[in-house]
């Protein structure tokens, strides 16, 4: 397994990657004119280069040690909202390797690396409808609220927000 620390110039790699899974992931629930706006909007080269460079977003980016291409990636943010939290904003591993413990070994990195920095608690939002809630609540992680977030063009993110103790 290998697992490195993103940076701008994989910004091709992880739309590549967000592109796939939320075709899966997100393909029955939303409609295509939403997910290419979100997808624009979050993952575009420019948004992932203010993620890093202006917001203060951390990524990894895992593959097995045999594939050419990366399979997954995660980003989060420590001290979220000034309080020892960290949010983990983004968590996608490509469709043909779920089950392979990737999402697993992301989020203990991040957790991990939370507690480094003094954080206490990671936290994330989930659309209400998405089919890895389970994995979630494996994970340790418990919803907490939900909340409902107008993301514009008349978009909505309806979602839980989960948080996990460290």
């Amino acid at each position: 397994m290998e697992i490195i620390s993103g940076t701008t110039g994989y910004a091709r790699d992880i739309y590549d990657i967000a592109e796939q899974a939320w075709a899966d992931t997100y393909g029955h629930i939303l409609s295509q004119e939403q997910i290419d706006y979100m997808l624009d909007m979050m993952y575009s080269p420019q948004a992932i280069d203010d993620q890093i460079n202006k917001r203060g977003h951390h990524f990894y980016l895992i593959r097995e040690d045999a594939s050419a291409c990366w399979q997954g990636f995660v980003s989060y943010e420590y001290d979220y909202q000034g309080a020892h939290k960290t949010k983990l904003h983004k968590l996608y591993v490509l469709p043909s390797c779920h089950g392979l413990g990737f999402g697993r070994i992301l989020i203990e990195k991040v957790c991990e690396d939370a507690r480094k920095h003094g954080n206490k608690s990671v936290l994330l939002n989930m659309n209400r409808n998405n089919a890895t809630l389970g994995f979630y609540k494996h994970m340790g992680f418990e919803i907490i609220g939900e909340e409902d977030i107008d993301i514009g063009n008349g978009f909505l993110m309806e979602d839980y927000i989960f948080e996990k103790q460290l």
